[in-house]
């Protein structure tokens, strides 16, 4: 008999997009995180859905936070247009930037062809003892950002609780 791997952590899933937040079109990028997520060994709390504004996101980064995740991926509003701020509502919760992720999610997008994800503003850093991620929308850039997040996530998820020394 097989035994699963144990869980590394608890997850939340953070969509930043005004027309799924006003049910204009269906969210078909939360579900793909989620899936990524659980393939990494993350329990995915929930996947949440907030509109293009500043309070919007910081308050689902917050209750998260609060409510003792690991890791917050956000997908969506990382780009240079007037509504994307879900870096600069980022910044106003992170303790500790982690740019060396950042970096390598952009590079790592842009060589394989996410345009969106080597033009993302997106920022990585701790809130607390939680990951915070923002990834860019496609769904090339969430695939690609993803796979360059996920051997780093474990490591990163056991020194902010104090089990790596």
């Amino acid at each position: 008999m097989e035994m699963a791997a144990p869980e590394i952590g608890r997850a939340l899933v953070v969509i930043v997009d005004d027309r799924v937040s006003h049910g204009e079109r269906e969210d078909t990028i939360g579900p793909l995180v989620t899936e990524l997520l659980e393939e990494a060994r993350l329990v995915v709390d929930a996947s949440v859905v907030v509109p293009g504004d500043p309070v919007a996101i910081r308050n689902a980064l917050n209750t998260a936070v609060i409510g003792g995740v690991d890791l917050v991926v956000t997908v969506g509003g990382t780009g240079v247009s007037p509504r994307d701020v879900t870096a600069d509502a980022t910044a106003g919760v992170l303790d500790r930037p982690i740019p060396g992720i950042a970096e390598a999610i952009r590079a790592s997008g842009l060589a394989a062809g996410a345009v969106d994800a080597g033009l993302s503003r997106g920022l990585v850093g701790v809130s607390g003892s939680t990951l915070v991620v923002n990834l860019a929308p496609s769904r090339a850039a969430v695939r690609d950002g993803m796979a360059t997040l996920t051997p780093l996530v474990a490591h990163v998820i056991a020194e902010l609780s104090g089990l790596e020394q």
